[in-house]
């Protein structure tokens, strides 16, 4: 079955891998994101199965406006996989700048509510739909400077729980996919505006890489429509949860 499935952030990393497995799967993709010269790449190369979408899911109106302004053969999205999202800073949240966290807050929690909100009627009218968002270990396990990062993943994982019990009974899934270190996008890039500062991230560390979690977005919705997968927690083998930290005073 061909399914319409709608990317935020399919500029780069998870979103880019995910809208070139799922257009190899024979799937058509609705690809969006800020920037158009990238989106107009990745229509060149994927072909008339990928609409790019010029879009900023902090931008409430143009998200709201949504299906409505899409080519109406388009209108019927059958997946959508809320990715976009951002980390800036990794020190104390008494250094952090307020706007920082003002903008995570934007994108990692508005940039899923706002999409949601605007296609998910559609879903429910059709009794048939996938809502797939992007999580983070950071929302379950705290970390120093994770702070507001974190809290913005916590508040995802949590929506998509209750999102759950609101559609029991339709024919609506949802599923909130939770990586941990992830290379081979620009999530340590905007955050450090550091390139050296990323690549120290992963040097040696074997992370997982874009193609593992499009792999495991492919899996998930092309689970049959009795299967619902709530959450899934993945790391790379060579990452764990930290153990609980001690200060201890000098004597």
């Amino acid at each position: 079955m061909t399914l319409t499935i709608f990317i935020t952030g399919a500029t780069a990393g998870f979103g880019k891998a995910t809208a070139e497995r799922l257009i190899g799967d024979g799937h058509r993709v609705i690809a969006t994101g800020r920037r158009r010269d990238r989106l107009d790449s990745l229509a060149a190369q994927l072909g008339p199965r990928l609409l790019p979408v010029t879009l900023d899911v902090t931008d409430a109106e143009a998200v709201a406006s949504l299906p409505g302004s899409l080519p109406e053969d388009w209108r019927e999205i059958d997946v959508l996989v809320a990715n976009a999202g951002l980390a800036l800073g990794l020190g104390p949240a008494w250094q952090n700048k307020l706007e920082d966290w003002n903008r995570m807050v934007a994108t990692n929690v508005g940039g899923v509510l706002g999409p949601v909100r605007a296609l998910l009627p559609g879903m429910v009218e059709r009794d048939r739909g996938h809502v797939v968002t992007i999580g983070s270990v950071a929302g379950s396990y705290p970390y120093p400077g994770g702070n507001v990062y974190g809290g913005t993943k916590a508040f995802v994982a949590q929506f998509m729980l209750n999102l759950k019990a609101d559609l029991i009974g339709t024919g609506v899934r949802v599923t909130n996919i939770e990586p941990g270190m992830v290379g081979g996008s620009e999530f340590s890039n905007v955050r450090f505006g550091d390139d050296d500062k990323a690549a120290a991230v992963y040097r040696n560390a074997d992370p997982l890489m874009p193609e593992d979690i499009a792999e495991t977005i492919a899996w998930v919705i092309g689970l049959p429509g009795r299967v619902n997968i709530n959450r899934i927690e993945m790391m790379p083998r060579t990452q764990a949860s930290a153990p609980l930290a001690i200060k201890r005073r000098e004597d």
